[in-house]
């Protein structure tokens, strides 16, 4: 292995290697023709399949799916054609919603439906967004009834809600049970549902009213009741809370599993790390993505028109800013034709407090994930970061003064560059705040466009205000 590769990186560099010398297989037997090409292909291709998979063999899910994002479209689509269907079903349940989307069209209804037969309900229903709607009745027609009305209820809720993210597969005990008829038929069962850490506690009318802790079970006497063991302080949800919320009790409780009940209290599902660990990557992966300007998910490898017209929009507003920067810079040409140095300075000011800007939106948003903003502490946060911009647009701003005075030996030069700066800087401060704030209240992901918002206003008023100030103290 290179020294310089990692191991998935080192896979994936021999599976293309494989799947380049596939290539030329099939194109030497596509280039002799004759009566026995079909044979030839046919033998071929079940060849090609058995070294696949004796190459992917051993290879974990998750680590399957990242080496197919990897991998170029047309090789991609060669691996998915010779993955076989139990394992098609998982690595479409490990991949991005942008390749996920990409091999389920590309995919024929019957070979889509023998993947899918292969996936339990709840992983059904984790899929049933991405799949065509003729195609996930067709696989839920397969399914018994109880289970048809889950995948059908989970696709209810929005994506981020717990409802959407819940699963059925729980072990739940009666609170009069004893402990060792709970072992018993623990062991009757022989394997228990991932993650399974504590058993919720139900009463005679299916009501949650406590958990059972594994560990309570083995530590407590045989002949003790559920009731007598089980812990009352249960931290649960409800199918309508949000998802966020859910991730951050995940974390502050260190959860491994959590009941889910509806309003009447009753139990009716359970909510796993590994699903919020999942839904908490997403919402990363897009935060990420929208503060860039990319409206949606991307496939690395996706068609160039495709991927093109995703960025388009946030570009189209950033083209829109610029122009209206360059009217106001326009403005004051006759300043600047008097004082050329002006040319040079203006892109100090607004690159320094674009960053301040960026600095403090960033903040805002990691604030809002946080639920940590609130109406009772924000003019505490404005009066802060404004502080905060004005502490540093005189410390850096006298820095680049100093600077600007030893190039152009002009005092009023420099205590104008100084001056802007604070301003700028204390603008930036405002709109790092308010741009996602304003996102917030109007139901939008506050991570969507905040540093486009941020850079347009930043860079128009940072150049007016330093234009302004020059044309009225220096010329």
């Amino acid at each position: 292995m290179s020294a310089d590769l990692s191991p998935h990186q080192h896979r994936a560099e021999r599976l293309r290697e494989l799947l380049q010398r596939f290539r030329v297989e099939n194109h030497l037997v596509d280039a002799t023709g004759g009566q026995r090409h079909e044979l030839e292909s046919s033998l071929l291709h079940r060849q090609q399949a058995a070294e696949l998979e004796r190459r992917l063999h051993g290879i974990h899910i998750a680590d399957l799916a990242e080496l197919m994002e990897s991998l170029p479209t047309d090789d991609r689509a060669l691996v998915w054609q010779y993955l076989p269907d139990a394992r098609r079903g998982e690595v479409l349940l490990e991949l991005s919603d942008a390749v996920r989307d990409n091999l389920i069209g590309s995919t024929g209804q019957d070979e889509l439906l023998s993947a899918l037969s292969a996936l339990d309900t709840d992983d059904l229903a984790c899929l049933g967004d991405s799949l065509p709607a003729g195609i996930l009745q067709a696989a839920l027609d397969s399914r018994a009834s109880d289970e048809q009305r889950w995948v059908q209820a989970s696709l209810s809720y929005e994506e981020n809600r717990v409802g959407h993210w819940m699963n059925s597969d729980m072990v739940m005990v009666r609170h009069h049970e004893a402990l060792d008829t709970v072992q018993r038929h623990l062991q009757a069962r022989g394997e228990l549902p991932a993650h399974t850490d504590k058993l919720p506690v139900v009463d005679q009318r299916g009501s949650l009213c406590g958990v059972l802790f594994l560990q309570d079970i083995l530590l407590n006497p045989p002949d003790a009741r559920v009731s007598e063991v089980m812990k009352t302080t249960v931290v649960s949800f409800k199918p309508e809370d949000n998802v966020d919320d859910a991730a951050r009790a995940f974390e502050r409780y260190d959860l491994v599993s959590a009941p889910v009940i509806n309003v009447r209290g009753k139990l009716v599902g359970r909510l796993t790390v590994d699903a919020v660990m999942d839904y908490v990557r997403e919402a990363a992966e897009t935060d990420a993505l929208n503060i860039a300007g990319v409206v949606e998910s991307e496939d690395l490898f996706a068609g160039i028109w495709a991927s093109a017209r995703n960025r388009w929009l946030w570009l189209s507003i950033n083209l829109v800013s610029a122009f209206f920067i360059s009217r106001i810079v326009g403005a004051f040409e006759g300043t600047i034709a008097q004082l050329v140095a002006l040319a040079s300075l203006m892109p100090i000011v607004a690159s320094v407090a674009g960053n301040t800007g960026n600095q403090t939106t960033a903040l805002v948003i990691r604030s809002l994930a946080m639920d940590q903003i609130n109406a009772g502490n924000m003019r505490h946060l404005f009066r802060k970061e404004i502080s905060i911009s004005v502490l540093n647009g005189i410390v850096w701003g006298a820095v680049v003064a100093l600077f600007a005075y030893i190039f152009y030996r002009n005092v009023e030069l420099s205590g104008v560059l100084m001056l802007a700066m604070v301003l700028t800087f204390t603008v930036a401060a405002l709109f790092g705040v308010s741009a996602p704030l304003l996102l917030n209240r109007m139901g939008r992901d506050p991570a969507m466009g905040s540093s486009v918002i941020l850079t347009g206003f930043t860079d128009a008023l940072g150049f007016l205000i330093f234009l302004s100030l020059a044309s009225f103290l220096l010329v």
